[in-house]
């Protein structure tokens, strides 16, 4: 049988998403600084026990761990002569940590790190053949959609969702991070771009699922307003990922301070306001997700026995 589109699937119901990748990789071993995506070659075994955990408690859509895996940001760490093997990896792996459950390889294409000319020293020609490459990686290892994540200008998002388009990616997903403003009465990216233009322009150029992720204060009650922000402005599906909490520095460390149960509770808000995929970023673990798999679950049933009820009055 045909596996549904991701864009599809979420509008019958929403689906839950995976936690946070960089904190797992470092708590696994990997060093402050050094490259998290040549593990999918050189440490596979580490990154598919993360990513099983993730699955084995309720997550539907893992995204791969490929954040860096573009040529420019590979570059940085002596690895741009690995970009398709890293991102094929990165696929292979979070198909296998899904097992025999049925779920949703989203391919992880993260900024390139710089800035476009005239801000910066990168062409446009220069980043979207890096995105191109790393799309057409992705989608041809079977990823079943692209997201392209952590977006804070316009322009450079365009460049992700074109390179995934021209590698025919099935479902596109454009993911901003927005910061809280410094008196807490709004947000809105690096950039300046706020979240009713960015759902404008994302539908505008093809993208199937709006998203956001990360960002200075972005809590799940910020991610609730963002969603229906989001809504205001396009009826496409809407994807969220807040982070576990502020970071704080301790031992030299960072740290998230917001608990599973503590992150929980502004999950059902966010559902009710219409998200159709939950998941989380920064600091958070497997203990997040299965915490929202729980409240998830009542959410659905809750659902279904409306629908029910509807169905018997009518």
């Amino acid at each position: 049988m045909t596996k549904k589109l991701l864009q599809d699937r979420v509008r019958e119901r929403p689906l839950l998403g995976d936690g946070a990748m960089g904190t797992q990789l470092m708590l696994a071993g990997l060093e402050q600084g050094n490259c998290g995506e040549a593990w999918n070659l050189t440490h596979p075994e580490r990154v598919l026990a993360i990513q099983k955990r993730y699955a084995e408690a309720g997550a539907e859509c893992i995204i791969t761990n490929t954040f860096g895996g573009s040529r420019i940001m590979l570059n940085r760490h002596g690895e741009a002569n690995q970009v398709v093997e890293i991102n094929k990896a990165g696929v292979a792996i979070t198909r296998q940590a899904f097992g025999d459950r049925d779920g949703y390889v989203l391919g992880d294409i993260g900024p390139f790190g710089g800035l476009l000319e005239p801000y910066g020293d990168f062409t446009e020609a220069q980043v979207r053949s890096a995105f191109e490459e790393q799309a057409t990686a992705l989608v041809d290892a079977g990823a079943d959609a692209i997201i392209i994540e952590t977006q804070t200008s316009l322009e450079e998002l365009l460049i992700g969702i074109e390179s995934a388009q021209k590698a025919g990616a099935k479902c596109i997903i454009g993911s901003m991070a927005y910061d809280v403003t410094l008196d807490g009465s709004t947000f809105r990216t690096m950039m300046g771009v706020e979240p009713e233009r960015a759902a404008e322009f994302m539908e505008e150029h093809g993208a199937h699922i709006v998203a956001l992720n990360c960002g200075t204060g972005m809590d799940m009650e910020r991610a609730r307003t963002a969603v229906e922000r989001y809504k205001s402005i396009t009826s496409l599906p809407v994807m969220v990922q807040p982070n576990a909490g502020k970071p704080r520095l301790v031992n030299m460390k960072v740290v998230y301070d917001e608990t599973p149960e503590q992150m929980v509770k502004g999950l059902m808000p966010l559902l009710k306001a219409g998200a159709n995929i939950v998941g989380s970023c920064c600091g958070s673990t497997p203990d997040h997700i299965r915490a929202f798999r729980r409240v998830m679950d009542k959410f659905l049933e809750s659902s279904a026995r409306n629908r029910t009820e509807f169905q018997h009055e009518n």
